[in-house]
């Protein structure tokens, strides 16, 4: 059962499991059902006998005939498809793929295909896999790959990494919280970042300090794993409760699309006697339904909690749910020349009302400033809308005349013809007609029969100038007094190193062309660690001080990296910009002065093919060109430190914006 009953609460997060003990009930579906039944969306459970070795088999054929065999036998289950929906599978803890004990580590090895292969066999979503030993885990990462390369099915493999140092870990060499993060990457990289390796992140502090997730912002972290012991009473009262500072880290997974995991499971088990001590000790002491009732109180404080800070525990808008669903998705960046644009693009645009306000101020203040009062009544001002759309513009710029007492004479150039005959009927209304003139052509060929005193547009990106703004407004500045005005006058774009593991697999795992890691995409940006403040990169100004001027731009950028957390990886570069529609309105999406309730442009994202890794304090140098051809507008990017990219995005080999 959910940890919350709404429809409309669509995340994976809502579902809660529970990782429990290996017990002899569990070699069928229905002893794992009972915590089904109590509350738990689903378990974690092993897929064979902890007491399993393949050496022991072999040499003695009678060993435990049951400890041979797989613990999960579908095949006898009234129920098999609840395996696949409702049962996590988990890789044997004793398992050590790098032991110096090549009996241990052939054992390792061979247990490790059989369980996977088993896992696979049930059809589960997902198997974990056991926290790295020691400090080398090469050949565990090696099969780990073999099997997610090999493997048809979208099974995932969630490695199991500790937030912070267990209490009991005997391997003294890992003591931060970056540390393990270390281990994580290495894998990771060990693993050519595949998009089905992610992590699970396992708790062992009752009170976690405030900067242990540093590391972990921007990963792949699916769920979040709490024991039964960090649970406790207050007075001796029966509900269980979390230390606040717990509390805030589930909050952020929640609120993360992170699914939490309870666990009762003890973290070490030394030895093949203790294990079978523990085993059989489950079966003597404790059923599952005394467990289920033990951990009822456990999963009521966790919804409670759900409610109180999960992702629709405070009431969100239409727009706000449509951005829940878009959050790291990666769109195609769009073609302004080529695309027709739907009926829907220009309603969405249009109920961005914050834009039209800061559009309405800023034509306000040109009128005011181009025509005295004393001349109001006599002055009429000639305005051209570039791309009228749905007229949005227009009818801002007639509100922003009406409102400051000024005289209007609008030409609405539009080049979509479907726009058009939306345009023609407003054009016949009362506030239009006699004021407004529709043109159907394209602005930058267009003869104006006059002179234009301003000139509004609406043609920025999530980048500033990657809709071909200043082309545009090239063409368009033909028809501009020498004194005219332009809103917007100016558009500057910033860039960010950041890391998003999710962002960058939505772009690696989308197909075999590794040229969609030269491709820039739109994206709106939420599980991302953002590594380093903005820079600005080019700006543009209009009207231009001299029609011969290029629109071409290069940039050398140095970001510094904060000493927070040690050590991270650069999945690529976060887009943004800042507008000057005129004066001191301003319009953008950069993050230290971003337009609040605005919700139109996401950012643009620009991956590296190989991400990098960059350590506390060190600069990272990034390249950013602007180039110009007849046909086409393109960007080209690369990092020459603290290690070395290729150009990418050479000759728009990948990614461009036609101009026809």
């Amino acid at each position: 059962m959910p940890l919350v009953d709404n429809e409309k609460d669509t995340s994976r997060s809502k579902l809660c499991g529970l990782e429990t003990y290996f017990n002899k009930s569990m070699t069928h579906i229905l002893g794992a059902n009972v915590f089904i039944d109590g509350g738990f969306d689903f378990v974690v459970v092993p897929l064979m006998s902890p007491t399993y070795r393949p050496s022991l088999v072999q040499q003695f054929g009678s060993f435990s005939i049951e400890a041979s065999l797989p613990c999960a036998r579908s095949d006898l289950d009234p129920m098999p498809y609840l395996w696949q929906d409702h049962v996590i599978g988990k890789i044997s803890e004793w398992i050590d793929l790098d032991s110096p004990d090549e009996m241990v580590r052939k054992d390792s090895e061979t247990a490790f295909k059989q369980e996977l292969a088993w896992a696979s066999y049930l059809s589960l979503q997902a198997c974990i896999l056991p926290t790295p030993k020691g400090n080398s885990w090469t050949n565990y990462a090696r099969c780990a790959n073999q099997f997610l390369q090999e493997q048809p099915k979208e099974m995932q493999l969630w490695l199991r990494i500790p937030l912070v140092k267990p209490d009991g870990d005997s391997v003294e060499i890992y003591r931060t919280p970056d540390d393990y993060w270390k281990i994580w990457n290495s894998f990771r990289l060990m693993c050519d970042h595949n998009s089905k390796l992610l992590v699970a992140l396992d708790n062992w502090s009752t009170m976690p300090s405030e900067n242990s997730l540093n590391s972990w912002y921007g990963e792949p972290v699916v769920t979040f794993i709490i024991h039964t012991n960090s649970f406790f009473t207050r007075d001796g009262d029966n509900p269980k409760h979390l230390s606040e500072g717990l509390q805030k880290l589930i909050a952020y997974f929640l609120n993360h699309f992170t699914q939490i995991i309870i666990s009762e499971v003890q973290l070490f088990s030394e030895s093949i006697s203790e294990v079978q001590h523990n085993y059989r000790n489950v079966d003597a002491i404790s059923d599952e339904a005394s467990r289920r009732r033990h951990l009822l109180p456990h999963i009521h404080y966790l919804r409670s909690l759900y409610q109180q800070v999960g992702p629709l525990s405070s009431p969100l808008s239409l727009q706000e749910h449509l951005q829940l669903a878009v959050r790291d998705v990666i769109q195609y960046t769009s073609q302004p020349f080529k695309e027709i644009l739907e009926s829907v693009f220009y309603q969405r645009q249009e109920s961005d009302k914050k834009i039209y306000m800061m559009y309405k101020s800023a034509i306000c203040q040109a009128l005011l400033d181009r025509v005295p009062d004393e001349k109001a009544s006599v002055i009429t001002i000639v305005l051209v809308v570039v791309d009228a759309g749905h007229g949005a513009l227009v009818k801002t710029s007639l509100q922003a005349a009406k409102e400051t007492g000024r005289k209007l004479k609008v030409y609405a150039v539009e080049k979509n013809l479907n726009p058009l005959p939306y345009l023609y009927k407003k054009c016949n209304e009362k506030d239009w007609k006699d004021i407004v003139t529709l043109v159907q052509t394209d602005v930058r060929y267009w003869n104006a029969p006059e002179k234009a005193d301003i000139l509004v547009s609406e043609l920025l990106g999530s980048f500033g100038d990657n809709k071909l703004a200043p082309e545009c407004l090239d063409g368009a500045q033909r028809f501009l007094k020498e004194d005219g005005i332009s809103i917007p006058s100016s558009y500057t774009s910033f860039l960010q190193p950041v890391k998003n593991a999710n962002l960058y697999n939505s772009v690696k795992g989308g197909g075999d062309n590794i040229l969609r890691l030269e491709t820039t995409f739109n994206t709106r940006m939420y599980n991302v660690a953002r590594l380093a403040p903005c820079q600005p990169l080019f700006t543009f100004t209009h009207p231009k001080r001299s029609v011969k001027e290029s629109n071409r731009r290069y940039k050398k950028l140095q970001f510094v990296i904060p000493d927070d957390p040690e050590s991270a990886i650069v999945h690529g570069f976060a887009g943004y910009f800042d507008a000057t529609l005129y004066k001191d309105v301003h319009l953008g999406t950069e993050p230290s002065k971003a337009t609040p309730d605005v919700f139109s442009w996401e950012q643009l994202f620009f991956p590296l093919r190989e991400p990098i890794c960059v350590q506390r304090g060190s600069t990272l140098e990034a390249h950013f060109w602007r180039c110009c051809g007849s046909t086409k507008v393109w960007y080209e990017w690369s990092v020459t430190s603290p290690s070395t990219s290729l150009v990418h995005n050479c000759n728009a080999r990948a990614d461009c914006v036609w101009l026809n």
